[in-house]
């Protein structure tokens, strides 16, 4: 991974408090699995940047080697990587994730 991609993902990563680098737009998710993930936090009412990886392969190689975690999409809070959609799920379904979101300081709308 270049310097530069490494510093425009520690950028996004760090000067966001959610973000999630997935396929597609929040509006147009282009996986299933990146889907869910935009689902899980438009229902907890979650503000968060998206990085769409398929505009720049650089970044979507590179954020499996910032995270080292094989798989799109990737959430990251308060710049600590979280999960991916298998992840999220399952802390979503436990109540773990609104828990986690609460301690870390994010604002919630809804649940």
């Amino acid at each position: 991974m270049s310097d530069d991609v490494q510093q425009a993902i520690d950028k996004a990563v760090k000067s966001n408090d959610v973000v999630l680098f997935m396929k597609g737009t929040p509006t147009f998710p282009q996986c299933g699995f990146s889907s869910v993930v935009v689902q899980v936090l438009d229902y907890l009412g979650v503000d968060y940047a998206a990085t769409n990886v398929l505009e720049d392969q650089a970044i979507r190689e590179g954020i499996k080697v910032y995270s080292d975690w094989p798989t799109i999409p990737q959430l990251y809070v308060k710049g600590e990587f979280v999960g991916g959609c298998d992840i999220i799920k399952e802390m979503f379904e436990s109540g773990e994730l609104k828990e986690f979101m609460a301690e870390k300081g994010i604002e919630m709308e809804a649940a």
